[in-house]
């Protein structure tokens, strides 16, 4: 303590918080006698030095981020000004997405692994057929000490193993390898391992899995369970899907035969049909595109599918066509000038010919004109135009159009027609062939041989695989092209004045023939109230792309169709909702525009006029010497023999080389170069002309110019003329020109 008279008091105590400051006492000393305590804190030169480096560390980091931000704010403002503020045009064209997405190639089937099966694929590159990855179990029974136990444990993961058949197998000591099952799940494959069972192991294989199911189920056939085709495509190019990785491209399009294949099943759960079929074919390529059969399975159980299921009539099932076929009869009777479309045949009464008879349905009973025969479908008709032609020409006609062999399309179960030999080829079964009957053929025969008739009279042979683009299918010619024109518009006849108008299909000009025919029973003869019914069409028929083929096997009859169950009633429809359906798919749009004038050139008269000077074929008119190779003659038979025009088979040259144009009565000809001796040329319009002349192999003869409406010329020897050209206009006015007048 101080004493209160001392001059110099002691100063305030620190503050005694803090680390510094504290008192300090020794030990029994009052508290008023403690003293601040004093550290000493020795700094060396090294800790100075780190000191010092810290401080500048500290100053070079500030200056680099301050660096940084300068940098950020830099890229920053010009981003800013780039985008925001000045923005810049785009230095190129930006494509649409679509066309980006549509250029970059979608080929999902490139990346099939070594020593799979090829994946078959349509037209368009969709997947129809692939090959999995997959194992099968197997055991070596020799390594099984306890089979019973083994199979029970294996029963047990794999449910669908047969319990006492399994332990059979297992207990069979002189077999190495045995299957215990097949395409086993990865999931079983784990169970089956973790039971460790001594002997049984895994192989690699494959399993084929068809992603559309039924569609196209027969054309794609299947595999056995090691992976070898046993039908259809699957068969016929087993060696190719073994040994290539590459897909192979059916010509198959899977939007059009579902759109068949729709359609059929609707026409056959309306008219309770037993089956049917439907093909698409392009008539210039001979590409598939679609060949519908029904009833049809799921092409991944075609090991258990029913036989009747996966039987294809599109090219297994041989039926007589019925009257589609009289495309043929009229076809082989214009080409070869025994017939044309001014003769007029007796459809008046029935043919008896022994115990048979040939009736029409629905007959006209009188003299038909060549385009009333197709248009009303008779019998009587066709009949005697085939007894025009003669047995002999009508098989070397069919021989030609492929009737007598198989079609040629790159499938198995493809079947041959059904024929008689020649020695059986009569009176009797010239005249029934005539109308389709007596002869059966696959479906796939007749779209061949409707195809040659509408593409200009080249035979194609149809494919199931898809052409190169560019690629020219080879052919053979079997008809003029001038007789190819007049049966297009024969076919479009039937459409629009026969007995196919409900297949008509506004803007795309469909032209077809309609057949119903009896079906033949196992043993001979025909069953009552069984029809198979069809209609084959092709479209358009200005310019024919694609022909339609729908059939229906035992159709019935419903209100709706007045109790008829004939093509013209159950399937024509049919057909031109496909046609309807099919053609924008391939990029064809109604032409309505242009329908008068195309409807103008594509039309013929039900009775067209006979030009003067024409051998006449009608009644009261004379009967012209016959082919003796076209009649059969029999004792107590009626002569049923339909006389010919006495006319040489048609030439088969090219078209005439045009000199010049000229007009007559205001309709434009031609002058050209004629081979044979005596022509008659035909034209049809508001002045319908037909000039018959005779001369030298070079004389000048008058053609319709190109462009005029009518039908194509036909050149045919007329017999002795005086050498003049004569016609008339309008059905009236004559006119006689020398022919070399016409050729100046």
């Amino acid at each position: 303590m101080s004493h209160p008279d001392d001059p110099f008091p002691p100063a305030e105590p620190p503050p005694q918080d803090g680390r510094f400051g504290r008192l300090a006492s020794r030990r029994g000393a009052s508290r008023a006698d403690s003293v601040p305590r004093m550290e000493n804190v020795r700094v060396t030169a090294p800790d100075l030095a780190r000191r010092a480096a810290l401080e500048k560390s500290r100053s070079r980091l500030v200056i680099s981020a301050g660096g940084f931000t300068f940098l950020f704010g830099a890229v920053l403002a010009k981003l800013a000004l780039a985008t925001i503020f000045m923005p810049l045009a785009p230095h190129r064209v930006e494509r649409p997405v679509t066309e980006i997405v549509a250029a970059v190639p979608h080929d999902p089937i490139e990346s099939t692994l070594p020593g799979q099966r090829a994946a078959i694929v349509d037209r368009n590159g969709q997947p129809m057929a692939i090959s999995l990855n997959t194992v099968s179990l197997f055991a070596d029974p020799r390594q099984i000490g306890n089979a019973e136990e083994a199979a029970g444990k294996l029963k047990g993961v794999l449910p669908r193993l047969d319990l006492a058949e399994t332990t059979e197998r297992l207990k069979r000591d002189d077999k190495k390898f045995i299957y215990l099952a097949r395409e086993i799940t990865p999931r079983e494959e784990m169970a089956v391992n973790d039971l460790g069972i001594p002997g049984i192991d895994f192989r690699p294989t494959q399993h084929r899995q068809y992603p559309l199911g039924r569609t196209a189920a027969q054309v794609l056939g299947g595999v056995d369970v090691d992976q070898s085709g046993f039908a259809g495509v699957e068969k016929y190019f087993d060696e190719r899907l073994r040994t290539s990785q590459d897909p192979l491209r059916l010509s198959i399009d899977l939007q059009v035969q579902a759109a068949v294949r729709e359609e059929l099943i609707a026409a056959m759960q309306t008219f309770t049909a037993i089956g049917g079929c439907g093909i698409v074919m392009d008539v210039h390529t001979g590409e598939v595109l679609a060949m519908v059969s029904l009833p049809d399975y799921d092409a991944n159980l075609v090991r258990t599918a029913p036989a009747d299921d996966r039987f294809n009539r599109a090219v297994e099932g041989t039926y007589e066509p019925g009257s589609t076929f009289k495309l043929q009869t009229a076809s082989m009777a214009l080409d070869l000038g025994v017939a044309h479309i001014w003769d007029e045949f007796d459809a008046s009464h029935n043919i008896s010919i022994g115990r048979f008879t040939i009736s029409d349905f629905e007959g006209k009973h009188r003299w038909l004109y060549l385009p009333e025969v197709l248009a009303y479908s008779s019998n009587i008709g066709a009949a005697h135009i085939a007894q025009a032609v003669g047995s002999e020409r009508q098989r070397n006609w069919l021989k030609g159009m492929g009737m007598f062999g198989r079609t040629g399309i790159e499938l198995p179960e493809s079947a041959r027609p059904i024929i008689q030999p020649a020695a059986n080829w009569k009176e009797i079964a010239t005249l029934t062939v005539g109308f389709g009957h007596g002869i059966s053929v696959t479906p796939l025969h007749v779209v061949r041989g409707t195809a040659a008739i509408a593409n200009g009279g080249l035979l194609v042979r149809p494919t199931i695989l898809a052409l190169e683009p560019g690629a020219q299918p080879e052919t053979v010619r079997v008809m003029q092209q001038s007789t190819s024109d007049i049966m297009r518009r024969l076919m479009r006849l039937v459409v629009t004045d026969g007995f196919g108008k409900s297949a008509e299909v506004p803007g795309y000009y469909p032209g077809g023939k309609t057949g119903t025919a009896e079906k033949v029973q196992a043993h001979g003869g025909y069953k009552k109230h069984a029809n198979v019914a069809a209609f084959m069409s092709v479209f358009p028929m200005n310019a024919p792309r694609f022909a339609v083929y729908m059939m229906l096997d035992e159709p019935h009859a419903t209100k709706a169709t007045y109790g008829y169950a004939t093509a013209g009633w159950v399937v024509a429809p049919a057909a031109g909702k496909v046609i309807a359906r099919i053609a924008p798919m391939m990029g064809m749009l109604p032409d309505l525009a242009n329908m008068q004038a195309i409807n103008q050139a594509l039309a013929i008269p039900l009775e067209p006029g006979r030009p003067p000077g024409a051998p006449a074929r009608g009644p009261g008119a004379p009967a012209p010497a016959v082919d003796a190779a076209a009649k059969t003659v029999r004792d107590n038979k009626p002569n049923l023999t339909v006389p010919a025009t006495v006319l040489p088979p048609a030439i088969s040259r090219p078209v005439p080389d045009v000199r010049r144009q000229t007009r007559l009565f205001g309709l434009p000809f031609v002058v050209a170069e004629a081979r044979p001796s005596y022509s008659v040329m035909a034209a049809e319009g508001p002045d319908a002309s037909v000039m018959v002349g005779e001369g030298p192999p070079s004389t000048p003869l008058l053609l319709p110019a190109e462009g005029v409406d009518g039908p194509p010329s036909r050149a045919m020897t007329a017999g002795p003329a005086p050498p003049t050209m004569t016609g008339w206009a309008d059905g009236h006015a004559t006119l006689a020109l020398a022919a070399s007048i016409a050729a100046r």
